[in-house]
């Protein structure tokens, strides 16, 4: 489903040149549940975002089921991200004026779809992950982990091809992020591919195969 080659990222900042990313080969299989490892500073959420279309390779090649992404313009970045993408982040990304429900919606009303349809979408989404009874609540009047399962249904209630997750259990406590794991591991079983960034090996074991960076390569690939 993904094909990565030679992939490099370099950030400038004035005169002085990191290179974050070194020359990093990847695939991802249909179906595959993959968790991205490594120290802070080792790459990680670069790669995850490179991958995933939300930032731009300084060289390389991504294909995305036999597309050439670097061949597509921003727009049509969009488009595809909107389509074909779900994206879970640590810091949940929710509208705070928003409640659960309307913060799920969304990215199905930007797709065209009918307020009837999105709302039916997203109730069945949060529904899912065990929101059911939650869907008019705005975020502050929900906990970290239930904020997270909104990001979650946000995230899977349009079918994705592809799941990106950024440090999912971060901010949460031990309870909350045994949950959203259990949350992927349900998704992963019923066909979801997922790639995930995470520092906690406990949560890794999730994945079926587990990738290791340092100093932007990636030094180990396995299965869990």
């Amino acid at each position: 489903m993904i094909e990565v080659k030679n992939l490099v990222k370099t950030f400038k900042d004035g005169p002085i040149e990191t290179r974050v990313l070194k020359s990093i080969d990847f695939t991802a299989e249909a179906g595959e549940f993959i968790a991205i490892m490594g120290r802070s500073g080792a790459g990680k959420s670069t790669l995850l975002y490179q991958i995933s279309l939300l930032d731009e390779p300084t060289s390389g090649e991504i294909r995305i089921n036999g597309q050439n992404t670097h061949s597509m313009s921003e727009h049509e970045k969009m488009l595809f991200r909107l389509a074909e993408f779900g994206y879970v982040f640590q810091d949940y990304a929710l509208l705070p004026e928003l409640t659960a429900l309307e913060n799920v919606a969304l990215p199905l009303y930007m797709q065209g779809a009918s307020r009837t349809a999105a709302d039916a979408k997203a109730a069945a989404a949060l529904e899912r992950v065990g929101l059911g009874k939650r869907l008019d609540n705005l975020p502050s009047q929900l906990s970290g982990g239930e904020q997270q399962r909104v990001s979650i249904s946000r995230a899977i209630a349009h079918t994705p091809d592809v799941l990106f997750a950024d440090e999912p259990t971060a901010n949460l406590d031990k309870e909350s992020s045994a949950i959203v794991m259990n949350i992927f591991k349900e998704l992963h079983k019923g066909g979801q591919t997922i790639i995930m960034v995470t520092h906690e090996e406990e949560f890794a074991r999730f994945a079926e195969r587990i990738v290791k960076l340092d100093d932007g390569k990636i030094i180990s690939s396995s299965r869990a």
